[in-house]
């Protein structure tokens, strides 16, 4: 039978139709203003700490709303932002530096909502407020790093095969240069290191009474080492957001060594510097037996060691080269010795490091291992009347213990208070950051500009609907009417899938809505008009409405299409806003073909289809 469709399409459009409207209806709440409080590092929740906050704002007669916990932390929601602002100076003055308490924005979702996983939209930085860094990465500690690595390396290497050589020094930034007594020897070596360094370009040099030879690291091999740097840093300022429970950040590269970190609903610059800013890591180092035998404290230590000392006070003299580092960490857990009881860190170890430090551990039997806690931090100093950035790196050893077997994928370090264990362990969930981060730009966006931005993208939206609503009603009539609640029904969809696929709509993302509500409607067109030229044939109204959809289905398909490949190349190639708008462009593309083809068919059908008509109303 034409225009009629099966009952079970007509059930699939309607719970299509009643999950969109459940996972759009939270973005009608809106958001309590709302202060987070989470323990610092190194410490934990008391058991009185809510009974605290309530007391303290009953002192500073501050009235809110509710008091809940919220994952790790305790939520506290206000009517207004007055309220929020007083009342983190209170909650911080009475809870101290023990404790995080940064400004937010809470949604209002509804119980019964949250049950089926609904909740609002994440909101940009442009919409909702909050904390802009511009962040630079020390790529060229990384490549140091790795040059670092080679030159023990090929000591070890000279070594095994006993080869003579007198020094091994840095040239350049990216070089080095092996210094031999002869001709024979430096043949020798050469044919034993050409092969096992790809990442290096390696001649000799027999100048002026020299036998040398010369390592340049390929351009190749340091833009991937600064590429790698750049996306770990990404990796792991996303998990450390993460991590400590705060909203999640939006992390993109700048540049060749920049890195933007967005906080959209944090309005607290000092803490989310003090969230962004650890750039703590760990090193594993061996103790130099040999080296330490003729060596003392306070001494220049010989070539490839470093004099370290531990809690204690301790000296120990350990090798520069690293045989694990914490980007090679995968996990890590606060626990307990089973010898002493005292906290531990639990570690675990995976990627390509792991297979290097088992063959490491298992050769040095007996020998001391030394594990080397890394802080950076970045201080201002005056410098000829200039303000300029300086790096501190501060290094302790926390840890050193005998090697009683090859140590696998699993492993403890002992040694810390429960406070530092936590903190340790924290970090290494977090991941460390390969290379020193320095804050070359911050910016805070108030929530009151960010309001002001979404009131005025949502009247773009109103009037832009409105008017589209309006033509279609006046050039339509009742098949006006259908399209408009198609129309509708578009967004209430594109809403549902940006709030399902957990999307940041940005105020790009919303001319992209804009612009969806402007296209959707062509579909409609394109087959209105063809029932009305298939009317003026003299074709009936079932045969009209049926070749209608049926003809015009193809034209829709091609015009759509090349629309979604321009929004999936924008996407693709795109950064920040160009790829919020390709992201609301794309998918109000495909929601606009469902609801502008079946969705509209499906309402024609159970109006017009089964029963006789003489007259369609399809306009003017």
């Amino acid at each position: 039978m034409l225009n009629k469709y099966p009952f079970w399409k007509y059930l699939l459009l309607l719970g299509i139709l009643v999950v969109g409207l459940i996972y759009s209806a939270p973005n009608l709440y809106g958001e309590d203003p709302s202060i987070q409080v989470l323990p610092g590092m190194g410490h934990a929740f008391a058991s009185d700490t809510k009974q605290q906050i309530e007391q303290a704002l009953s002192d500073a007669k501050i009235s809110y709303k509710s008091i809940e916990p919220e994952g790790h932390s305790l939520l506290i929601r206000f009517s207004d932002t007055a309220s929020q602002t007083k009342a983190k100076e209170v909650i911080r003055e009475k809870l101290g530096e023990d404790y995080i308490v940064a400004l937010n924005l809470a949604p209002k979702t509804p119980a019964w909502l949250e049950f089926f996983g609904a909740k609002p939209m994440k909101l940009g930085l442009d919409l909702r407020g909050g904390v802009h860094f511009l962040m630079e990465v020390d790529v060229d500690t990384a490549v140091a790093r790795r040059i670092e690595g080679a030159t023990s390396d090929i000591r070890n290497l000279l070594r095994e095969d006993k080869i003579r050589y007198r020094q091994v020094t840095k040239v350049g930034e990216t070089g080095l240069a092996i210094n031999f007594d002869d001709h024979a020897t430096l043949e020798k070596a050469y044919s034993l290191l050409q092969r096992r360094f790809a990442e290096y370009d390696v001649s000799m040099n027999e100048q002026d009474g020299k036998f040398q030879i010369v390592f340049e690291m390929k351009p190749s091999a340091i833009q991937e080492i600064r590429n790698y740097t750049i996306e770990q840093t990404m990796s792991t300022l996303r998990n450390r957001v993460n991590e400590l429970g705060v909203a999640e950040a939006v992390v993109q590269r700048q540049g060749l060594n920049h890195i933007v970190v967005e906080l959209p609903g944090i309005q607290d610059t000092a803490r989310a510097k003090d969230i962004l800013g650890k750039t703590a890591t760990l090193e594993f180092h061996l103790h130099a037996r040999e080296e330490s035998a003729n060596a003392r404290p306070g001494q220049t230590p010989p070539p490839g060691t470093k004099w370290y000392t531990d809690r204690e006070g301790r000296p120990y003299l350990l090798k520069k080269r690293v045989i694990l580092t914490g980007d090679s960490i995968t996990g890590a857990m606060v626990g307990s010795d089973d010898r002493t009881g005292r906290p531990a860190v639990i570690v675990r170890v995976g990627g390509t490091g792991l297979a290097m430090f088992k063959k490491t551990t298992l050769e040095n039997i007996g020998n001391l291992l030394g594990v080397v806690y890394m802080e950076t931090r970045t201080d201002q100093e005056m410098v000829d009347g200039h303000l300029t950035r300086k790096n501190h790196t501060s290094e302790s050893l926390i840890s050193i213990a005998t090697i009683q077997s090859a140590l696998g994928s699993s492993f403890q370090i002992t040694g810390l208070s429960l406070a530092e264990a936590q903190d340790l362990s924290l970090l290494l969930r977090a991941g460390a950051l390969p290379a020193t981060i320095t804050i070359v730009e911050e910016r805070t966006v108030g929530p009151s500009l960010g309001q002001e931005n979404i009131r005025l993208g949502l009247i773009s939206i109103a009037v832009g609907l409105g008017l589209v609503v309006l033509t279609m009603l006046v050039y339509y009539s009742v098949f006006g009417i259908i399209a408009n609640l198609a129309l509708l029904i578009n967004v209430v969809l594109l809403v549902a899938i940006l709030s399902l696929i957990g999307a940041t709509l940005t105020l790009p993302g919303m001319a992209g809505i804009v612009l969806t509500v402007g296209m959707a409607v062509d579909a409609n067109v394109l087959i209105f008009e063809r029932i009305r030229e298939e009317l003026r044939n003299g074709m009936s109204p079932h045969a009209a409405i049926h070749s209608g959809f049926e003809r015009a289905l193809s034209t829709i398909i091609d015009a759509n299409l090349t629309t979604l490949i321009v929004g999936i190349i924008l996407f693709s190639i795109g950064t920040g806003p160009v790829r919020g708008f390709a992201v609301t462009l794309c998918i109000g593309i495909l929601t606009s073909m469902l609801t502008a083809t079946t969705g509209t068919r499906a309402i024609v059908n159970l109006m017009y289809g089964g029963r006789t008509i003489k007259h369609l109303p399809v306009g003017i």
